[in-house]
């Protein structure tokens, strides 16, 4: 329980769906839309996030351990995609959120040819605007993914993107901006050199709908992101990326200069360094599977699981 110093979080619900953030050459478009963002309060530091669980459960990790640490904090989740939560930064409504090392590079430069986390942390540290600080990236990544059954990879000796040449023709199942994207169907095509491709837009972004018609075989390949339970739920194979078609997409905190102090560094720090992509997995299961879990109570269990509070 949260002492009595400790103002309560407000949570700011999203109110509106369908704004898309489709980012050449790097991963996901974001599948919801914006939200007015609740105003900032002095020295409390407020945490965002975007419109999805896993973004949410990783806010509520970092105010959770920064209120354990003394701070004052507010949370503002499901605000919905960057043009919502960029600008909520620069006007100081939120201080603080989790983010994504290689989609929040090409937000800003989306030519830029760093693919690995080394290189993509090293051109987003060049890139943040003034006013913003990224702090350390952690080993836990989310990005999307070439996927496909276990039967389908055992009759086609899949491993790597490449050997998805063995396949064609195949539909291919994601959202419908992966027809444009860098890493999508143009990248798939002139990285390695499989074409013969059809397409099935599907408006989840990787999540059930898109599962199913993978396992039910109406399509034999996916766009679904790592972290994604299904993988695991389903005996899913995501296929290796060897020439590093799909950037790095590493977990780490981006927030307003205004905010940063030694001490709340050290915290978020000290998450990043601790939160693994299994880690990840297991807590989008528990809130997203069937256990329902809400995303402040596996984020304190994860916490004092790992010895942060």
């Amino acid at each position: 329980m949260f002492t009595a110093q400790k103002k309560a979080r407000v949570v700011v619900s999203t109110v509106a769906m369908g704004a898309i953030v489709a980012l050449a050459g790097c991963a996901t478009a974001d599948p919801t839309g914006p939200a007015t963002p609740a105003e900032g309060s002095g020295d409390t530091i407020t945490v965002g996030s975007f419109s999805f669980p896993e973004s949410e459960i990783l806010a509520e990790i970092y105010a959770i351990a920064l209120e354990e640490a003394g701070f004052d904090v507010d949370t503002a989740l499901g605000l919905g995609p960057r043009q919502a939560t960029i600008p909520a930064l620069e006007d100081g409504s939120i201080d603080l959120m989790p983010e994504y090392n290689g989609n929040l590079l090409f937000h800003y430069d989306t030519e830029n040819e760093a693919r690995s986390t080394e290189d993509v942390d090293g051109a987003l540290a060049d890139i943040v605007p003034d006013g913003f600080q990224v702090l350390d990236s952690s080993p836990a990544e989310d990005k999307d993914a070439y996927v496909v059954t276990r039967a389908t990879a055992d009759e086609f000796s899949l491993v790597e993107i490449g050997d998805l040449s063995a396949l064609e023709p195949f539909t291919l199942g994601a959202y419908p901006q992966f027809s444009e994207l860098g890493f999508g169907l143009p990248g798939l095509a002139s990285d390695y050199g499989v074409s013969d491709v059809t397409l099935l837009p599907i408006e989840d972004f990787g999540g059930p709908d898109t599962v199913r018609a993978l396992v039910d075989d109406a399509v034999q390949v996916a766009n679904i992101f790592t972290t994604s339970p299904a993988i695991a739920a389903e005996d899913l194979v995501v296929l290796e990326d060897p020439m590093n078609l799909i950037a790095a997409q590493n977990v780490l905190p981006l927030l307003n200069s205004d905010v940063y102090t030694d001490e709340l560094a050290d915290v978020l720090n000290e998450i990043s360094a601790a939160l693994s992509t299994e880690d990840l997995i297991g807590l989008r299961d528990r809130v997203e599977g069937d256990e329902k879990t809400q995303a402040s109570v596996a984020a304190r269990d994860w916490l004092v699981e790992n010895g942060l509070i």
